[in-house]
């Protein structure tokens, strides 16, 4: 019984994952964007000690490999897709676009698909061991929480009617980079020497100073730095 228990603790850590992602989806749809971002946040403290866990307990399963993925998708790819699609449905509109204005927001629910479409080459891909292949779907689910969260006062002025084509332009682009063949650099730490580390110690200390200035909206701030940072170093290769 307690063999049973214990190589099904990484299980219940992602199915808390899933429940948030669920959560945080419900949030969205209704507008809560706050309470949205809170549960994605937790979400990922959830995705962070489910793998964790498996591998101090040595119970790794393809079970849990693929309960990840789909735990993943909705916390970090329905449910961010699900807060761009209703500030869509909140903002305003050109007139030329009004007959269509309905529509529109959905296009957003791409984001969900290429989420999907990243954890699945994730899974496949032995490159990513050390590093990722693409952006990663925790870093673009906090990019569009945090964004929708710390502007959606800005993206619904009346006077302003482009905001949600911008937006749906953005999850497009952001869309790709999840599946690209951009490589990316993963926060892990061999070792403490500023040579072996410096991109990453550079990181993290203009991400604190980010954060601290710019509150929630740092967080955005951040993700945005991490693909213009991993770009310029991949064409440096």
């Amino acid at each position: 019984m307690a063999n049973l228990i214990i190589r099904n603790i990484p299980n219940a850590i992602t199915s808390c994952n899933l429940i948030s992602g669920c959560i945080a989806t419900s949030y969205a749809l209704y507008g809560r964007f706050s309470a949205a971002l809170l549960f994605i946040i937790i979400g990922a403290v959830f995705d962070f000690f489910d793998g964790m866990s498996a591998r101090l307990l040595h119970v790794s399963s393809a079970i849990g490999k693929e309960l990840d993925s789909l735990a993943d998708n909705v916390t970090f790819g329905v449910a961010p897709a699900c807060m761009v699609l209703t500030m869509c449905k909140l903002c305003a509109y050109p007139e030329c676009l009004m007959g269509v204005k309905a529509y529109l927001p959905y296009i957003a629910l791409i984001m969900a698909a290429f989420s999907a479409i990243r954890l699945a080459k994730f899974n496949l891909d032995t490159r990513q061991a050390t590093s990722f292949i693409g952006l990663p779907t925790p870093a673009n689910a906090l990019f569009w929480a945090s964004l929708v969260v710390a502007y959606q006062r800005v993206f619904m002025r009346e006077d302003e009617p482009y905001w949600a084509l911008i937006l749906l332009a953005g999850t497009l682009v952001f869309s790709y980079f999840l599946v690209s063949d951009l490589p990316m650099f993963a926060l892990k730490f061999k070792n403490l020497s500023w040579a072996d580390n410096k991109i990453k110690y550079i990181f993290v200390l203009t991400s604190i100073v980010l954060l601290v200035f710019l509150g929630i909206s740092g967080i955005a701030a951040v993700i945005l730095w991490y693909l213009i940072l991993s770009s310029i170093l991949s064409l440096k290769a």
